[in-house]
């Protein structure tokens, strides 16, 4: 089977490692990356060239299309390419907004009584500072939670203590000063107290079938401090969902989430990612996302025991299985990141130690932001690697990725020391 990827992230990286264990797999991959080209053929275009991206699928003829970044969804490649009769992993422009604007995501979520936390949406500053004093001095919240209702690559979340520290940044968001237009429109909501938790589903429009549950670990230094990033490490599985709340997520969440985009006229086909709080009331939504959650997929495709291929053009084709199979290991994954990440980053920094890395027991490093220039390994985003190994446990595990990451060197290289430390 022939499978063009779209992408060419730490996502797609680890995609492409998947799919190419499936047995007479060819892939090709736009636009790629130096190290994603180990694994399969490289076209230049890139994610939001649509037309272009069409124009390949037209020339190439795959089997099936992987659409791996959010934003391509957003702007309707996976509509673009189902016209012209190519067979698409990733829902349509009208699902895709189930992540793409938080404003639909919260007001659907009402709509059809999916848990998550009381909100108010806003484009207007003096509307939102008057929601803004309702929770802090009528109801007493210790923090309210700032969203920006666009794309901002994971970074779009402020957590504010203050009153005064909420109605600034909802100012600066909403006046397009931060996030780009990501910003203009504002969800702001109540802050939800728990243990926040990962679970992810193929969709077929009608079927569900969840995942391995997972723990991203989002704020970018240890003990879970500072401002939010794309996401800093995970580990797969996590107590914080036992089979009983997984089966109550699937239940009370996704389920009802597939159900109303269709009943609405949005059949969702591909990845539906539920970001979690497990509550002392359950478990609710902070929010949805369109596709396979980074770094999340890079440690369950080291778990992953079935054909990524066939579970893909299954969901692809509306016929997707009653089960996957993930084995007992768990896996660990730790990002590495670039100095100034999650704001401003220098890249361009050599990078040292990956082959003695590589080499050692059941440790995979998936390349989110590099380049090879001919001699060495290079940085070239915020996000650098994605350092994963599996173990019997979660002690194993860990020791075995923080081994790999203590290999790999370059100039200001930051990761986080705790990556599955809640669950020890």
């Amino acid at each position: 089977m022939k499978v063009l990827v779209v992408g060419g992230g730490g996502r797609e990286h680890a995609l492409c490692w998947a799919l190419k264990r499936s047995p007479n797999t060819r892939l090709v991959c736009a636009p790629g990356s130096d190290a994603i080209a180990r694994l399969a053929e490289r076209r230049a275009v890139g994610v939001h060239e649509i037309d272009k991206l069409a124009e390949l699928c037209d020339s190439e003829k795959p089997d099936l299309v992987v659409v791996g970044p959010e934003a391509p969804l957003a702007a309707g490649l996976s509509d673009a390419l189902a016209a012209r009769g190519h067979l698409v992993f990733g829902p349509s422009r009208q699902a895709a907004a189930i992540e793409c604007s938080k404003a639909f995501a919260k007001t659907f979520m009402a709509k059809h009584r999916i848990p998550t936390a009381r909100f108010e949406t806003f484009s207007d500053l003096g509307d939102a500072e008057w929601f803004i004093d309702e929770l802090f001095e009528k109801e007493k919240a210790a923090k309210v939670v700032l969203k920006a209702s666009g794309l901002a690559s994971g970074k779009g979340v402020l957590i504010c203590e203050q009153s005064q520290e909420a109605k600034a940044h909802a100012r600066a968001m909403l006046e397009g000063s931060v996030l780009g237009g990501a910003g203009k429109t504002l969800v702001i909501e109540e802050f939800l107290r728990g243990r926040e938790a990962t679970l992810m589903a193929l969709c077929d429009g009608e079927r569900v079938l969840p995942l391995a549950a997972c723990e991203d670990h989002k704020t970018i230094f240890d003990g879970d401090r500072g401002p939010m990033t794309g996401g800093m490490g995970v580990i797969s599985p996590t107590p914080a969902l036992d089979d009983a709340t997984c089966r109550r997520v699937y239940e009370t969440i996704l389920l009802p989430t597939v159900r109303g985009l269709g009943a609405e006229g949005k059949p969702f086909r591909g990845l539906l990612y539920a970001g979690l709080m497990i509550t002392a009331d359950g478990p609710q939504v902070i929010e949805f996302n369109c596709r396979f959650g980074d770094p999340e997929i890079q440690a369950l495709v080291r778990r992953l025991d079935d054909d990524l291929v066939e579970l893909l053009h299954a969901s692809a084709r509306g016929e997707l299985p009653s089960s996957v199979r993930f084995s007992d290991q768990t896996s660990v994954c730790v990002v590495m990141t670039a100095p100034g990440y999650p704001g401003e980053t220098t890249t361009g920094q050599a990078i040292t130690g990956l082959d003695e890395a590589s080499s050692l027991k059941s440790v995979e490093i998936f390349h989110a932001g590099t380049r090879f220039d001919g001699k060495s390994w290079r940085t070239h985003s915020g996000r650098v690697l994605g350092v994963t190994a599996v173990g019997k446990n979660l002690d194993e595990a860990r020791q075995r990725t923080y081994a790999a990451v203590e290999k790999i060197h370059f100039d200001g290289a930051h990761y986080r020391h705790d990556i599955g430390g809640r669950a020890v």
